[in-house]
């Protein structure tokens, strides 16, 4: 019965979810339109810096590493910018090291989720991050 109520309830947020993973992408996308989130993806920090200016996602999901340009690069470019400082990136990883979340954090992230993430740690960081 509570579920139900929760239901929806990030209805209309634009979420970006980073990852060069078909697979995580895609069980974060599913995951975040159930809660009625507007689901943008990428497969890697080029594709989401073109992206970003268009759809301006109000909380980015990045995963670390990736080919071409990884997920401390594309955060410190993002809070680089003027226009997206303020958006609140969560790094996501399979690696769970200390040295890892520091290095998220210094180049600004706010929250770090190691992979596989469930329903609760994805919608947590999103209700924690975004007025919602």
């Amino acid at each position: 019965m509570e579920e139900q109520a929760k239901e929806g309830s990030l209805s209309g947020l634009k979420v970006m979810v980073i990852d060069d993973s078909k697979t995580i992408r895609r069980t974060a996308e599913t995951l975040l339109k159930k809660e009625g989130c507007e689901v943008v993806t990428a497969t890697d920090g080029f594709e989401a810096l073109a992206k970003i200016s268009d759809e301006k996602p109000q909380i980015i999901f990045v995963d670390i590493m990736m080919p071409r340009l990884d997920g401390y690069h594309t955060c410190a470019l993002i809070k680089n910018n003027q226009m997206f400082k303020n958006v609140p990136v969560i790094m996501l990883s399979s690696k769970d090291g200390l040295f890892d979340k520091a290095r998220g954090r210094i180049v600004g992230s706010e929250q770090y989720l190691t992979k596989p993430f469930t329903r609760e740690e994805l919608l947590g960081a999103i209700r924690k991050h975004v007025n919602v």
